[in-house]
């Protein structure tokens, strides 16, 4: 690892832990990875696909308390 990357590294290490996976998230997205494009390209279709049939009335939605309270119980 060059000298410069090293620093650029010890001082990203000094970082809270918020703000380095923020770095980490940044870093990883200015890579181009063609699945990746596709994945996303899928879950947007996906998503419209969802709100479509939610506002057709052939998908209930669910309250965000109830939501919540199922992640409580998990985790």
């Amino acid at each position: 690892m060059a000298k410069h990357t090293k620093r650029i590294l010890a001082e990203a290490l000094e970082l809270p832990p918020l703000e380095r996976a923020e770095l980490v998230e940044n870093l990883l997205s200015s890579f181009e990875f063609q699945s990746r494009k596709a994945i996303d390209t899928l879950w947007a279709q996906e998503a419209e696909d969802r709100i479509d049939a939610f506002e057709r009335g052939e998908m209930a939605g669910i309250p965000a308390r109830d939501v919540f309270e199922e992640i409580d119980k998990i985790g």
